[in-house]
């Protein structure tokens, strides 16, 4: 008789680095996907818009995926199932580029800023004491915006003016002068 008491189940060395790399490289690819690319400052560069971090981590996940699949389902081993894996995770990380250049493609593109609206005539909703504050509604992207305004002079509500600059979140704004006639030479940039 053999004294050899409870006998440890025991898994292949490599079938242990498959599971590891799927569970792990697929685990961490989820949670960059949820948390909008919290690893990705690890890796701050990308590949042609995509960021590397999924790439590598969709190639790690289905490495350890193709590992497993040659080791349990082909019954092939060593070098052999890592070629499997390698080959797995090449498709893996191609899906992966695929579907991040769709995506990074379908983002909206980035919203106007303040300094966008230089130029621009905006209307006087509310008037604007000289050095003072008061606001202006001005038109950009197919809608009409409300800023706060200032100016070096005053300037009575209902009038148009025209953006000449930036101060902080507001705009810093003068007098249009008149072209030939009313303030409607702007050409339907106006806001009426």
């Amino acid at each position: 008789m053999e004294g050899h008491g409870v006998t440890m189940f025991e898994i292949p060395i490599e079938d242990f680095i498959f599971v590891v790399c799927a569970l792990i490289g697929g685990g961490l690819l989820l949670i960059t996907v949820l948390v909008d690319d919290i690893l990705g400052a690890v890796f701050d560069f990308d590949v042609g818009g995509v960021s590397l971090m999924p790439l590598l981590l969709s190639f790690i996940s289905m490495f350890g995926v193709g590992g497993l699949f040659a080791t349990q389902v082909l019954d092939v081993h060593g070098g052999e199932a890592a070629l499997w894996g390698t080959g797995f995770g090449v498709v893996g990380l191609g899906i992966a580029y695929g579907l991040f250049s769709v995506l990074r493609r379908a983002e909206a593109r980035e919203p106007f800023s303040t300094s966008d609206l230089v130029g621009h005539d905006a209307y006087v909703q509310v008037g604007i004491p000289a050095g003072r504050y008061g606001s202006v509604l001005v038109k950009a992207e197919g809608q009409t915006h409300e800023f706060s305004a200032t100016a070096t002079t005053d300037v009575v509500a209902g009038t148009v003016v025209k953006v000449t600059g930036v101060a902080g979140a507001g705009l810093i704004v003068e007098s249009a002068p008149p072209a030939g006639g009313p303030a409607s030479s702007s050409g339907g940039t106006g806001v009426a």
